[in-house]
């Protein structure tokens, strides 16, 4: 009896347990369905269709190759949603990565007053340790901040070039910010003023070269400008600006609108400054450029609030004296204008009465024609030698007392005009003051209109016609070509642009040398050079002679594969004739196997009597002599 109330417990729990390992294997079934279930719809829900899953009780597998980095991270995260995190067991496999494209690689250099900072992703094979050294180098007195990250992928081409080109650039603006790509750099900084701003844009184009693509945005304080000008002129030449200054981009838009009705077609632009007269500048101007185009044409300059408008001749007394009334009204009171209407020219012979003031591109300074008083020519002589050098100035202008008494003061403004030009003309006639020619200010015409506004007063005539050359701009550090010719022999040496044996092909070894006189030759740009071949004495002259000239022809030809400017060069081939050493010795040939590189200068030119001069000087008698002071030379001396 006691034996078998035992066998009846034992056989009560072995059920029980029975019962409970079936339920438990039920519920972990249902678990693993559930789960696995839910985690596929929320897979299916992110479009991840590589992805698969299987389910061991509680734990989840995610299986698969996934076909990136974020993808794989994507499946973690949709499996994590509807289950706990800790349950999911990650075994998905990614795609090769020789087959997925590379991150974006950048970096960004900060200078300013606290140090340099540099911040973006670059490639684990770049030295990063020399990229610091380098930033170190550049600007040694400032603390520098490493915040960069780095990914395990090749160096893309071009990466190396930006950062040795942004690191340059960290020397030359105290305050910038240089983001930097592959085969791309752009440049944020600010400078002290619009000179600055030119010259450090000018360096950055001149370094990058080809190898970047360069983006610039340096900034400059406004600068004053004084007096604030502005001179719109319609003429038959058509509509154009002397000058234009306005103090806000809105103004110079407005200002620019209203040229562009009254006929003005080119592209022109206004200066940005500060000092104008009234916050109603870019108004007043478009009102003046309105009535000078409704009277059909003539100058209007407007100089701090001095206003000058000048009417055509021939323009209709009523309808002049309408605009004129009208302007008057519809300008702001700080203005004031002064309105001419020409007389129609007096039939009375004016053209010899006439000042010229010319200065060579060489530097030569000559003043001729008619002034009006000794006093007048001595002032405007010495104001001439004190502007251009006294050793480069010739006076021979003629005293005339029935000039104007305000004559010499537009001789004086337009030799002070003329002193801002590289080369060019002044011509003061009866009815106004012509300034033509050449410089390497940008902002030449503007100034040179503010000066004769300010010195001349705002009833004045004159006209501008200047022209800016990039190179004259010695902002731009473009050398001249008398440097050049000298750089030429700098480079050179005592190396030597060689050849093959007998032949007109240039030697491998003479390639570097030809790489570096290209790079200068580049930047000199259109010069009058003559690139002249020499040969020693061996062979027959016939042939020394051609062979001379084609190798001269040679290095023009591998200058023009180095992008050189080369249509003003000029061939020659000298042969044999012009050695410099013994053709008897082998060093002496050697030497006598050259190329040279000479500017081109003009003849010189036989100075003639203009007509002018002849009737300003009186006839020579028999007794007149050149003493110290002459210039002519007899035939025996020439």
């Amino acid at each position: 009896m006691r034996l078998s109330s035992i066998f009846i417990l034992l056989c009560a729990f072995a059920s029980a347990a029975l019962l409970s390992l079936g339920a438990a294997w039920v519920a972990a079934g249902a678990v693993e369905e559930v789960s696995e279930q839910a985690v596929r719809t929320e897979l299916d829900r992110d479009a991840l269709t590589w992805a698969d899953v299987d389910t061991n009780g509680l734990q989840v597998f995610l299986i698969g190759t996934a076909p990136t980095e974020a993808a794989r991270f994507q499946a973690l995260s949709a499996a994590g949603r509807v289950v706990d995190a800790a349950r999911v067991i990650d075994q998905i496999d990614i795609t090769d990565a020789d087959g997925i494209a590379p991150p974006r690689f950048s970096i960004e250099l900060l200078r300013n007053d606290s140090g340099v900072s540099m911040i973006g992703l670059l490639p684990s094979d770049i030295d990063r340790e020399q990229l610091v050294a380098d930033i170190t180098r550049a600007v040694p007195n400032a603390p520098l901040s490493d915040l960069l990250e780095v990914a395990n992928y090749p160096v893309p081409d071009g990466l190396d070039e930006s950062l040795e080109y942004a690191v340059s650039v960290l020397r030359l603006l105290d305050r910038s910010k240089i983001s930097v790509e592959a085969g791309r750099v752009t440049v944020r900084g600010a400078v002290a003023n619009e000179d600055t701003r030119r010259r450090v844009e000018a360096d950055l184009a001149r370094r990058a070269g080809d190898s970047v693509r360069l983006a610039l945005e340096i900034t400059a304080p406004r600068p004053v400008i004084s007096p604030f000008t502005l001179r719109f002129i319609k003429d038959e030449d058509g509509a154009r600006f002397d000058a234009c200054a306005a103090p806000t981009e809105e103004d110079r838009a407005t200002i620019l609108t209203a040229a562009a009705t009254a006929g003005l077609s080119d592209k022109a632009d206004c200066r940005l400054g500060l000092g104008t007269p009234t916050n109603e500048w870019g108004a007043a101007a478009a009102t003046g450029i309105a009535a000078l185009d409704t009277l059909g044409g003539g100058s209007i300059t407007f100089a701090d609030a001095d206003v000058a408008l000048f009417a055509l001749e021939g323009t209709d007394q009523a309808l002049f004296d309408r605009v004129v009334g009208e302007l008057e009204t519809g300008l702001p009171d700080v203005f004031v204008v002064k309105a001419t209407l020409p007389k129609p020219a007096s039939d009375t012979p004016e053209g010899l009465q006439e000042f010229t003031a010319t200065r060579s591109p060489e530097g030569d300074v000559q003043l001729r024609g008619r002034i009006n008083s000794e006093i007048s020519r001595q002032t405007a002589d010495s104001f001439a030698r004190a502007a251009f050098g006294s050793s480069t100035v010739r006076t021979t202008a003629r005293v005339d007392e029935t000039l104007p008494a305000n004559w010499s003061s537009r001789v004086l403004a337009g030799l002070e005009a003329l002193s801002r030009l590289s080369n060019g003309a002044v011509l003061v006639t009866l009815d106004g003051l012509r300034i033509t020619g050449n410089t390497g200010n940008q902002n030449a015409s503007s100034e040179i209109s503010g000066l004769l506004a300010d010195k001349l007063g705002e009833t004045e005539v004159f006209e501008i016609n200047v022209t800016y050359q990039e190179k004259l701009n010695p902002l731009l550090g473009i050398p001249t070509p008398e440097q050049c010719e000298a750089q030429i022999v700098e480079i050179i040496g005592d190396r030597k642009i060689t050849f093959e044996p007998g032949s007109a092909t240039l030697d491998v070894a003479t390639q570097d040398l030809m790489d570096e006189i290209g790079e200068l030759l580049q930047l000199c740009g259109d010069i009058p050079l003559v690139i002249a071949g020499h040969t020693d004495s061996q062979g027959r002259e016939e042939m020394n002679l051609q062979l001379s000239e084609d190798r001269a022809q040679a290095v023009v030809e591998s200058l023009r594969q180095r992008r050189v400017l080369t249509a003003s060069y000029e061939v020659r081939g000298y042969g044999e004739e012009q050695p410099i050493a013994d053709n008897d010795t082998e060093e002496g040939r050697e030497a006598n196997r050259r190329i040279e590189f000479k500017l081109r200068r003009p003849d010189p030119v036989v100075e003639t009597q203009t007509t002018l001069e002849s009737i300003a000087e009186p006839a020579p008698t028999d007794d007149t002599t050149d003493g110290d002071g002459a210039e002519g030379t007899t035939d025996e001396q020439n």
